[in-house]
């Protein structure tokens, strides 16, 4: 995992317990975890926009974006970026749509 990921995981952790006025990791905490959902979805749909336009800049913002609440949402369900991490490795070498198969998805 690269410096910056660890670093902005750590300070999500480090301010979720923050007051909300004070925090926007605490602030979205204080909401509940389906409007953490939400906003990754949000962002989600902001990613999707911005490829679909091909706006390269946009994406970028977005994709960070989409990271952000990815990782929020995860140290909500006391995830880690690592727990997302050892499932890629479980993963690699499997085509994606053996992995696909193998949970039964359609």
């Amino acid at each position: 995992m690269t410096d910056i990921l660890k670093s902005l995981e750590l300070t999500i952790l480090q301010r979720r317990d923050a007051e909300p006025e004070q925090s926007y990791v605490a602030s979205l905490r204080a909401k509940g975890r389906a409007k953490m959902a939400e906003k990754l979805g949000e962002e989600a749909v902001e990613a999707v926009i911005a490829a679909v336009q091909d706006d390269k800049a946009s994406m970028t913002g977005e994709a960070a974006d989409v990271l952000f609440h990815l990782m929020v949402l995860l140290a909500d369900m006391d995830l880690s970026l690592d727990d997302v991490i050892a499932e890629l490795a479980r993963r690699e070498g499997l085509s994606g749509l053996e992995e696909k198969a193998a949970r039964g998805a359609n």
